[in-house]
């Protein structure tokens, strides 16, 4: 999986926006699910946002109403977009996506994201 931010960079004031995009390539069948996870310093890794191969989605209490996921089926991509930016949205963003490969449909594999920083100032 390849991520990077939107051409804001990682770093955003408090009530700003920010983008998030991600691509999964390779010998690939299908992705039941992409998503996004984020660590904070001294906390744990928490599901941010996903989003499955129905379009169905789930969000992150924290986040509902400011963050918005969405993919490109044809392309494989998953996109966040993250708007009213607060400083404890601050931490490591990891892109995720099952994916079933043409090799072994039977399985599905998980892979991550290398992991984008986010920092927002108050």
């Amino acid at each position: 999986l390849r991520s990077a931010a939107g051409v804001w960079g990682g770093l955003v004031q408090a009530g700003g926006s920010l983008r998030l995009a991600c691509v999964a390539s390779g010998s690939i069948f299908s992705i039941p699910t992409m998503g996004w996870y984020r660590q904070a310093p001294g906390k744990q890794r928490e599901l941010v946002a996903d989003i499955r191969s129905g379009a169905s989605t789930d969000y992150a209490d924290s986040v509902k109403g400011r963050f918005t996921i969405s993919r490109d089926y044809a392309t494989n991509m998953v996109y966040l977009q993250m708007n009213s930016l607060k400083p404890e949205d601050t931490a490591v963003y990891y892109c995720h996506a099952r994916v079933r490969h043409i090799s072994n449909i039977q399985n599905v594999i998980d892979y991550w994201g290398k992991g984008t920083q986010v920092t927002v100032s108050s």
